[in-house]
């Protein structure tokens, strides 16, 4: 190397910028619940660094200087994740044809909205199970990532994967309404074509795969007990996720949908509201999840009724809310794995806490409902080394609340502060 080369390689690296030093934030909990052990812990140091969890220890003063985050007045607890969320999309209405009603570009931002708002009510982590447009969800996941947005942490499905006017699909318009392709996309029509659409929503970016198996309460012309997407189309579909290291989950009310999706090699069941016995003894043999949204019934009822939703709606949604929530209890007994999922767009984004003293009631225990929404959903989501607990080596996603969560669940709804990857949200 010549002295002038030599001179302008040492001017590039004296131009490239050090690494910076670890970014280290302590953590002074009052009480901290630790669902991974089920244990809770008096005036805990939990040692964040560079956004994961390091340790966690009876409180000691750290070192002078040291970032401090003070919540030693405060129940602490991880993260909470929600398995059933719908971001990136307008809520329902009464309006059928609302989301055709909306551009993309609208989407996006109605997605960052509801990202926000989900973050700051101390879901640091989501699955979101669907949009009608498609790749909406997959965006925001980048744009989250990125740091462009405020956002959980979020899996996405890309589209839903359904029978031509099925379960997913904007159904209920006049015949001669064209739909956009982008709201298409998943549309299957056999098992080959179930194959190659999933191989499409991987290639642009899906984490995992919704099948709608059977009809749904919220689209008209479609009815929750009917099976809808073949076994075959199913298994075509779990083929493709398991050749590229991931996993389905299916939109399923009725009860041979449910077993038909279980045969075909589902991870989870979402809804799983007509489950009968059968069932639930395949969901435990065969370690099924069945993610159970038991909240959203009472708010489709009163706000259904009071703006008038459709009444094919409102009448599915009573034909299955109390079937679902009696399932919940049996599968609870039986020691099913029940991730926290609530259909979170279906009500408001940031109410998706008002679930938790709806598990209680029908049969959890106030410990069993936090681990529901952390190590149980972790699993779930095959995160379980990053999110659901603050042991060390996870994310540093923390929630505080004034309350300790185990004598009044509801204290949930009422998150004081959260924290994501070290850093304060609120």
């Amino acid at each position: 190397m010549n002295l002038p080369t030599a001179r302008i390689a040492l001017a590039l690296a004296l131009a490239v910028p050090a690494p910076a030093m670890a970014d280290t934030v302590y953590v002074h909990a009052g009480h901290l619940i630790e669902p991974a052990t089920g244990q809770v812990l008096a005036d805990q140091s939990i040692r964040i660094d560079d956004g994961r969890v390091t340790a966690v220890a009876p409180w000691i003063q750290p070192p002078a200087g040291a970032r401090v985050t003070d919540w030693s007045g405060l129940w602490v607890l991880p993260g909470l994740i929600d398995c059933h969320v719908h971001l990136a999309d307008v809520e329902q209405s009464s309006n059928v044809a609302e989301p055709l009603l909306h551009s993309p570009i609208e989407i996006g931002f109605i997605g960052a909205r509801n990202a926000r708002v989900t973050l700051e009510a101390g879901f640091t982590t989501v699955h979101d199970v669907g949009s009608f447009r498609a790749f909406a969800d997959v965006e925001l996941r980048n744009a989250v990532n990125r740091g462009d947005v405020p956002g959980p942490r979020i899996s996405a499905v890309g589209a839903y994967v359904t029978i031509p006017g099925g379960g997913g699909e904007v159904t209920g318009l006049a015949p001669d309404v064209e739909i956009p392709a982008d709201m298409r996309a998943g549309v299957v029509t056999n098992a080959a074509d179930a194959e190659l659409k999933v191989n499409y929503l991987f290639q642009h970016g899906a984490d995992s795969i919704k099948l709608i198996a059977t009809g749904a309460v919220l689209a008209e012309g479609t009815e929750p007990g009917q099976q809808e997407l073949s076994e075959e189309e199913m298994a075509a579909a779990v083929k493709v996720a398991k050749s590229r290291g991931s996993w389905v989950t299916a939109h399923a009310h009725g009860a041979e949908g449910i077993k038909s999706a279980m045969r075909a090699g589902v991870r989870g069941i979402e809804h799983a509201s007509l489950i009968d016995d059968e069932g639930l003894r395949m969901a435990k043999a065969k370690g099924v999840f069945l993610d159970m949204d038991i909240y959203d019934g009472d708010w489709i009822d009163e706000i259904g009724h009071r703006d008038h939703w459709p009444e094919g709606m409102l009448r599915k949604n009573t034909e299955t809310t109390e079937a679902q929530r009696q399932g919940f209890t049996k599968a609870v007994k039986l020691g099913i794995k029940l991730p926290f999922g609530t259909d979170a767009g279906v009500y408001p984004h940031g109410l998706n806490a008002r679930q938790f003293k709806y598990m209680v009631r029908y049969g959890m225990t106030p410990m069993q409902a936090i681990q529901s929404a952390t190590t149980v959903a972790a699993e779930f989501l095959g995160w379980s080394k990053d999110v659901g607990s603050l042991t060390p080596g996870h994310y540093g996603d923390l929630v505080a609340v004034q309350s300790n969560p185990l004598e009044d669940i509801t204290v949930l709804e009422r998150t004081q502060h959260v924290m994501k990857g070290g850093v304060l949200v609120r």
